[in-house]
C-alpha cells in the first residue's frame, strides 16, 4: 500500500492564503492524532478543515490537538483512506502517528498445498492490508526468495486464494510464504514439502577459466545459482544453464546451485 504525506496546493484569494496537508493509507482500526499549533497571527488555530475521503470531519479543529475518528465515517478495516487537512499559511499541523495507516501483516493461512511439480496454492483469512506475499524456498541452509504475489487484503472471515509456480531443485523441497509490514517484522506461514523428480545437477569444469556449465544426464539444464568469493561477498547470482566467469579474479570461490554448495578455483 502506498503511503504518502505531501504538502500540496497553495491557494491565494485576496489577502487570504491557505495550504493543505494530505495523507493516504489504509484504515487499520486506529485513529489519527493531530497537533494543531496556533495560527501565525495569534488568532485561533492553524488547521481550518479536515476531510476524510471527501467527507468533512464533524466537530471542527478549534483546539491545540484533535483526533481524526474514522468511526464517524463508517470506514471498515482495510479500506483506503485519504485525509486532507486544510490550514492557514505560515503554520503547519503535525500528524503524530501516521504509521497507523500503514498495512499490517495479519494473515492466517487456512490451507496450503504444493504438488510434486512445484505448484504452490494457499488460502488466507484475516488479511487487513494489501501486502505482497514473498515465496521462499529453503536451500543452501537458508531461506531464498523465489517470487512474490501481491496480497488482496481485506478478507475478514472470507478466504483469499493464491497460486505460484515454484521451480523445484533435486530432492526434497521446502517452501513457505511470508509478509513484511512497515514494522520490518517478518510473518511466515507453515512450511510445506514435496519430493521433486528433478535430476541432480552437476557443475563443470572443476577448474574454471571462462565459464561454468550446469548439466544433468550430460545435458545443459537451468538452475538458480550464487557465487561467493573467499570473503563471503556475492559476486554473481542468477538463473541459467551457464555462468560467464571471465571477469572473476583468480582464486577460490564458492558456488550455490541446485540444492548444494561447492568450492571451485578460477584459473
Amino acid at each position: 500500500m502506498k503511503f504518502l504525506i505531501t504538502f500540496s496546493f497553495l491557494l491565494v484569494f485576496s489577502n487570504l492564503t491557505w495550504a493543505a496537508l494530505s495523507l493516504e493509507g489504509s484504515y487499520q482500526g486506529k485513529n489519527l492524532y493531530v497537533q494543531n499549533p496556533e495560527d501565525g497571527d495569534g488568532f485561533g488555530f492553524c488547521a481550518t478543515k479536515v476531510t476524510v475521503n471527501g467527507d468533512v470531519m464533524p466537530g471542527g479543529t478549534s483546539s491545540s490537538a484533535f483526533e481524526i475518528d474514522f468511526s464517524l465515517f463508517n470506514i471498515e478495516i482495510g479500506e483506503p483512506v485519504f485525509i486532507v487537512i486544510e490550514h492557514n499559511d505560515g503554520c503547519k499541523p503535525k500528524i503524530l502517528n501516521p504509521e497507523v495507516l500503514l498495512p499490517r501483516s495479519t494473515f492466517k493461512v487456512s490451507d496450503m498445498t504444493i504438488s510434486n511439480s512445484g505448484k504452490l496454492a494457499w488460502k488466507t483469512t484475516n488479511e487487513d492490508g494489501k501486502l505482497p506475499f514473498i515465496i521462499e524456498q529453503y536451500r543452501w541452509n537458508k531461506w531464498v526468495e523465489v517470487g512474490e504475489v501481491q496480497g488482496k487484503g481485506k478478507s475478514g472471515l472470507n478466504e483469499n486464494s493464491y497460486e505460484f509456480q515454484v521451480i523445484p531443485h533435486s530432492g526434497e523441497n521446502t517452501v513457505r510464504v511470508a509478509q513484511i509490514d512497515h514494522s520490518g517484522t517478518k510473518k511466515s506461514s507453515k512450511e510445506v514439502k514435496f519430493a521433486s523428480s528433478t535430476t541432480v545437477v552437476e557443475k563443470n569444469p572443476i577448474k574454471v577459466k571462462t565459464v561454468i556449465n550446469f548439466t544433468a544426464n550430460e545435458k545443459l539444464v537451468e538452475t538458480k545459482y550464487e557465487i561467493f568469493d573467499a570473503y563471503g561477498n556475492i559476486v554473481k547470482k542468477g538463473f541459467g544453464s551457464s555462468v560467464n566467469c571471465e571477469n572473476l579474479l583468480k582464486g577460490a570461490y564458492y558456488i550455490n546451485f541446485d540444492n548444494k554448495t561447492e568450492k571451485f578455483f578460477k584459473g
